[in-house]
């Protein structure tokens, strides 16, 4: 059993103030609460506290202080139930007080998992052109239940995933290496497949993409070739045509091509020898 002695505000905030309990056969214990816990239990001068309501008192403003860490955390952007209980228990606040806080949270909407998971589809695939397979692990990650993350995808249409998908595409085709149709088509498989994209979107997608013109292939062709030739030309020559086709061949193109390329290079260092 204790009295409070004196309650004055801190100096570092208005709002918490120091409360000094004189308790009886026992040092005064002095600790700061926040106002809404004074108002809270009705905490003046002279009010005698027993040693329960003490533990109903700093339980209390524990809440609170998680509850301001909450609000904080929150203030940024829209997070998931998981993150903010994550974010508290890093500040050290116990289950139940964290428990306390969600509750609250919740009751007041600034934590509702079913409209931060919809949010989080809408940017994500708008802004991050993200495939819904990606999208869901996220979600999965941020701790939100399996049928909200289902409810969430239900807005995000095959439509939406092949236009998307396919924007990746054309970028992709515009920002051409010189390589393989089959070594490009590989390339944009990987990426839509890291994206997200499920692999009946990806088919889709490539197979209405079309290949690279015959033009496009040779010149690719000639770039690779002109990078392998300085590797194995110093190689006699069965064993350089060997190299060769090997490399352009893991490279993705075709061996009529790369033959036909090899006799264009040879008939060329003839007539260089015969002039």
């Amino acid at each position: 059993m204790g009295t409070i002695a004196d309650i004055v505000a801190t100096e570092q905030n208005a709002e918490r103030f120091w409360i000094v309990v004189h308790r009886d056969g026992a040092p005064s214990l002095r600790l700061t609460v926040d106002q809404d816990v004074l108002l809270q239990f009705r905490l003046k001068k002279g009010l005698e506290i027993s040693d329960d309501l003490l533990q109903h008192i700093v339980y209390a403003d524990e809440v609170k202080k998680a509850y301001q860490q909450a609000l904080y955390f929150l203030a940024h952007r829209m997070r998931s139930e998981h993150e903010v209980a994550a974010h508290l228990r890093k500040k050290g606040a116990p289950d139940s007080v964290i428990d306390e806080v969600l509750k609250k949270l919740r009751a007041e909407r600034y934590v509702d998992d079913g409209a931060f998971a919809a949010a989080y589809v809408r940017t994500q695939k708008k802004t991050a052109a993200k495939g819904p397979l990606l999208i869901r692990a996220e979600l999965e990650r941020l701790g939100v239940l399996g049928c909200l993350i289902e409810q969430s995808l239900a807005e995000y249409t095959l439509d939406e995933q092949m236009a998307i998908a396919r924007s990746l595409y054309e970028k992709a085709k515009k920002q051409r290496r010189a390589e393989s149709a089959r070594a490009f088509l590989e390339r944009v498989r990987q990426q839509l497949m890291r994206k997200g994209f499920p692999h009946e979107v990806i088919a889709a997608v490539l197979a209405d993409g079309g290949a690279h013109t015959e033009k496009e292939e040779r010149e690719a062709l000639s770039v690779q070739a002109e990078k392998a030739h300085r590797r194995y030309a110093h190689h006699p020559r069965p064993l350089y045509e060997q190299k060769m086709r090997q490399a352009l061949y893991r490279k993705g193109f075709s061996l009529d091509l790369i033959d036909e390329w090899l006799r264009g290079q040879g008939s060329g260092e003839n007539q260089k020898g015969g002039s």
